[in-house]
């Protein structure tokens, strides 16, 4: 074993919340109770999971903060921002995610985190109508900038008011309409930053300036939506710049986990696909949300994405050429649908058709009937421990090794780059990553 290059979890981390809906008041709700002994924080990784270290005589199994330093949920201090003034106790007794028997032991605590007014344009989720936003003097929307410089403020106020020695900030707000990479406005800092000033609202989302102010203060930034936000060439620049790690995008919890982990089936196996159609029916504030075209079109690109680089009919042209209208691929569909009785107990309906031996036929369905926020409460905390891990051990940039959490992962489309999407390929690299955080070999290959 090497020198740990990981300074310690000293002191309190602060997690700022953007949102204070369901998962938000899940993931917030579930530490506060774990931490008293009344819950378990069951689907976490650094919670639950182990990783082997050392091989034969010297093979040890490790929880996370016997590899590496990691804060103790003792140690976290939450804030919010959200468009409605409801504080997190209301807020979660509103989203009806969990049952009064779990909240209410939690509540003097839920009750201390009331949001901060928060940067929204209105054009970027318009089934949200909020008023509990930024505005000027005037009672006008702000600038763009106008939002990073009051970010920032709230930033610094929040650390100074709790006394905390790290922030990390967490996007667990609803997804925006589609922002398109736009070259001359994203691919250089300068010309981001150019953007802001001159209040360029169509190329600039809110979130992008939630990020870059997170960033600006030396703070890690988490995007768990699929927006392009931080997907950027100009905000890796500033990443580097700033030396601060970022993650994203998009929570993977429901039916892209099930793809991801059953995808690599088909393809170990070298069976065919014709096609795979997707379609989940889900009730709350966000499929309120995405039941706007522009928005879902975000999260459409977001989940499309999860196949074409695990099945890949470029390598494999027999298995994965055919299908489409151009017969150059399977058809892959996926649909959200707005259904309000369903709340937050999402169902995901998976049809695949697959071909087998000598061409025949087959299928494969599965039925997800999940719970969203239960499943993105323990992401939310593993991305914001394993990035606040990242910052103490000096990394900067994209941090690839937290893509086991995220459907589309970041990666440099501007050289080629292609994400890894394979569920097992992304827990390997999450291992290995710490694994060497801890001082130990990175023993274990990606192939």
């Amino acid at each position: 074993m090497k020198q740990q290059q990981v300074l310690p979890a000293e002191g309190r981390l602060g997690i700022m919340i953007v949102g204070n809906g369901a998962v938000a008041t899940t993931f917030m709700t579930g530490v506060l109770m774990a931490r008293k002994g009344l819950a378990k924080p069951i689907g976490s990784m650094t919670q639950m999971d182990k990783i082997r270290v050392g091989r034969g005589d010297e093979k040890r199994y490790l929880h996370y903060n016997e590899l590496v330093p990691m804060p103790k949920l003792d140690d976290i201090v939450f804030g919010t921002w959200d468009v409605y003034p409801q504080n997190a106790f209301q807020a979660a007794m509103y989203a009806e995610v969990l049952q009064e028997k779990d909240i209410l032991p939690v509540r003097d605590e839920l009750e201390q985190i009331v949001p901060m007014p928060a940067a929204f344009d209105r054009n970027y989720a318009k089934r949200l109508d909020g008023t509990h936003v930024m505005t000027t003097a005037d009672g006008k929307m702000p600038t763009r900038w106008q939002m990073v410089e009051q970010l920032r403020k709230d930033i610094r106020h929040f650390r100074d008011q709790h006394q905390c020695a790290r922030l990390v900030v967490l996007w667990a707000a609803s997804t925006e309409i589609y922002v398109p990479v736009n070259e001359q406005v994203h691919y250089h800092l300068s010309d981001l930053e150019a953007a802001m000033r001159q209040d360029d609202r169509q190329h600039i989302a809110p979130s992008m300036c939630y990020a870059y102010a997170a960033l600006m203060e030396g703070v890690p930034f988490v995007m768990g939506a699929p927006n392009t936000t931080v997907d950027i060439p100009a905000m890796w620049e500033l990443a580097e710049q700033q030396q601060v790690p970022i993650a994203g995008k998009d929570f993977k919890t429901g039916q892209t986990l099930v793809k991801s982990g059953f995808a690599p089936i088909i393809g170990t196996r070298c069976l065919g696909l014709n096609g795979w159609f997707s379609t989940n029916i889900l009730g709350n504030r966000d499929g309120l949300v995405l039941d706007e075209p522009e928005n879902f079109r975000t999260k459409e690109v977001s989940k499309l994405s999860t196949l074409e680089t695990i099945l890949r009919p470029d390598l494999q042209p027999d298995l994965y050429g055919h299908g489409n209208d151009d017969d150059t691929q399977y058809y892959h569909k996926v649909r959200i649908n707005y259904y309000p009785p369903r709340g937050d107990r999402k169902e995901g309906w998976d049809n695949i058709d697959i071909f087998g031996w000598m061409g025949y036929p087959m299928q494969v369905k599965i039925n997800f009937l999940c719970r969203d926020s239960i499943l993105a409460a323990p992401l939310c905390l593993d991305l914001c421990l394993l990035i606040d891990l990242a910052a103490r051990a000096g990394r900067s940039g994209t941090q690839r090794f937290l893509s086991f959490f995220l459907k589309s992962p970041q990666h440099d489309y501007t050289r080629g780059e292609l994400p890894v999407n394979h569920l097992y390929q992304q827990y390997t690299m999450l291992k290995n990553a710490l694994r060497e955080m801890g001082g130990y070999e990175a023993d274990e290959e990606m192939d």
